[in-house]
């Protein structure tokens, strides 16, 4: 027998099992995960809470269903309380902030002409002319805010009140499929037990939701890093309720659309029209230090629990954003999940069949 060449064809199946597996998670993530979101998300919660609704089920006498039920509650009101408690002192501090506007618009006009000045000295243009061109520039984009951007928010309060809409129909079903799904959990799972065929199916289940324990954990960790390094750094440099919004950018880190930039940004250009250009500076390098601190805790938290290389985890975060936008902070390493385990689980299954095939 040629070793080599039979070598090659081994080489050359698994390739090819490699590429399919490759691109059915793909159409599986691009098209099908919008349309079953909901229904995937309930198998994740049942699967992922199993053991705590037997525990239920067993010292409470609860079923299934309204253990889920419980669960579904306890988190919902775990997260009205939090978002209650951040909107009531963001709400509580505007106005506030929009005294301090008003008072400080003569200070921040001053500032630009002196500003103005200074650079008119230095580039030899006339210090008038260049505070009239900027003052008009200002006075432009605030005609612009008014007259377009403004109108347009309110025209598309109907797209909102549709998005909003959207995300009622998403939670309805999936809080119908996870009490659903929990009752008929075990009959499922013993269904599937019995067919061998369904063998690689629970693997990357298994794989998944190891997967996702692994992922909640780290983003735990790396918010709560974050958190506490935006807290200190904020309250050290004197900033006004500098831990609560070091808190906040933590929080907002772990949301993909979001991260710390909507907090430390902001509140860094504040502290430059205020004149405070250190305290500015602080939260520009507290932002990137926030950047690095997820780029680096992220790839080795996850890859080193679920057993891959943190560079793939890397490269599957940057291939994900690559294909799928922002939710591709997600999608990516949760793609090369499926592609691992599938892949693995079909090659111990062909691995099991050829010894079989071998011994008979």
């Amino acid at each position: 027998m040629d070793w080599g060449e039979f070598g090659k064809n081994i080489i050359g199946k698994k390739m090819i099992v490699l590429l399919a597996v490759t691109g059915a998670v793909y159409f599986f993530l691009q098209y099908l995960t919008p349309l079953l979101a909901p229904v995937l998300l309930a198998m994740l919660f049942v699967t992922i809470f199993g053991p705590m609704m037997k525990r239920m089920n067993r010292k409470l006498h609860f079923p299934r269903p309204l253990s889920a039920i419980v669960l579904l509650i306890l988190a919902t009101l775990l997260l009205a309380v939090l978002l209650w408690v951040l909107s009531s002192w963001v709400l509580g501090s505007l106005p506030v902030w929009i005294r301090s506007v008003d008072a400080r618009e003569q200070e921040w006009l001053a500032m630009v002409r002196d500003l103005c000045h200074g650079v008119g000295e230095i580039i030899g243009v006339d210090a008038s002319y260049l505070e009239n061109t900027v003052s008009g520039r200002l006075q432009e984009g605030l005609d612009s805010l008014e007259e377009n951007i403004l109108p347009g928010m309110l025209s598309q309060s109907m797209q909102y009140v549709r998005w909003f809409a959207e995300l009622g129909g998403f939670l309805v079903t999936f809080l119908i499929a996870s009490v659903l799904l929990a009752k008929d959990y075990d009959g499922i799972m013993n269904h599937l037990l019995d067919q061998e065929s369904c063998h690689v199916l629970l693997e990357v289940i298994c794989g998944i939701v190891r997967y996702i324990a692994t992922f909640v954990k780290a983003q735990g960790i790396i918010m709560s890093a974050i958190a506490l390094t935006a807290a200190a750094t904020l309250g050290i440099a004197g900033i006004k309720h500098g831990v609560l919004w070091g808190i906040l950018a933590g929080i907002l880190d772990a949301l993909p659309f979001i991260g710390t930039g909507v907090v430390l940004v902001p509140l860094g250009i504040w502290q430059l029209l205020e004149g405070s250009f250190g305290r500015a500076l602080i939260c520009g390098v507290l932002y990137v230090v926030c950047i690095f601190l997820r780029e680096i805790l992220e790839p080795r938290l996850i890859g080193r629990k679920i057993g891959v290389s943190p560079i793939a985890v890397l490269v599957s975060l940057y291939a994900g954003i690559q294909l799928f936008g922002v939710w591709g902070i997600i999608k990516g390493p949760l793609g090369f999940v499926l592609i691992y385990e599938t892949y693995h689980s079909l090659s111990k299954m062909s691995d099991r069949q050829t010894n079989e095939e071998t011994r008979s």
